[in-house]
């Protein structure tokens, strides 16, 4: 028995990292895949629990060495998910939170030999989703444009993922996240704090 990788998805806005970082801080034995990149840091950024920061020759020997169960070129810059962390976790019977995108998720879902499921997130209306991204202002109106347009597409691959979350109340699609993975866990014959249920067959 082992734990599951739980992949994770959601457009910009749809509020992904707020429920994320509530249902780490509320479910046992869960814990959070960092990934690997190319970029530099940003202000605040902490090496290992935002990103594994590394530079591009490093990288081009991890995928040489088949070290990412996915990978991406992104704006310049490398990202990419390390296998070695994941089975370490995946045998010590802890499940993983991926934070991928729905490309990476597609790549992931492939990976037969590791035991996974996945959630995508979404926000109640198209329109909700641009009033969110508007009220960041952290884009011209050229750059929220585009990501509205990325957004629609990835609504689009809603379908293929196993559960679905419609994010209009924080607190409720929490618990409905929460209660996901308890549900996954009985059907492994594992209790909600991710442990192995034993039990002794009648003689």
């Amino acid at each position: 028995m082992s734990g599951q990788l739980i992949i994770v998805s959601a457009p910009s806005g749809a509020g992904k990292t707020t429920m994320l970082k509530r249902v780490i801080g509320t479910v046992a034995r869960l814990s959070f895949s960092v990934s690997h990149t190319t970029r530099q840091p940003r202000p605040g950024e902490i090496e290992g629990r935002d990103y594994y920061f590394t530079d591009d020759s490093r990288f081009q020997q991890m995928i040489a060495e088949h070290g990412f169960i996915e990978w991406a070129r992104v704006h310049e810059n490398y990202y990419g998910t390390a296998l070695a962390p994941l089975r370490d976790a995946l045998a010590e019977n802890l499940d993983v939170l991926l934070d991928i995108d729905v490309q990476g998720a597609a790549i992931v879902r492939g990976q037969s030999a590791l035991p996974v499921y996945s959630i995508f997130i979404m926000a109640p209306t198209p329109e909700e989703l641009e009033r969110r991204l508007r009220g960041r202002r952290t884009e011209d109106e050229k750059g929220l444009r585009g990501r509205i347009r990325q957004a629609r597409e990835e609504m689009a691959q809603a379908g293929t993922y196993d559960y679905l979350i419609v994010n209009e109340d924080l607190d409720r699609s929490v618990d409905t996240l929460c209660a996901i993975i308890v549900a996954e866990r009985a059907k492994q014959r594992r209790s909600p704090d991710g442990e192995p249920i034993r039990w002794h067959e009648p003689h």
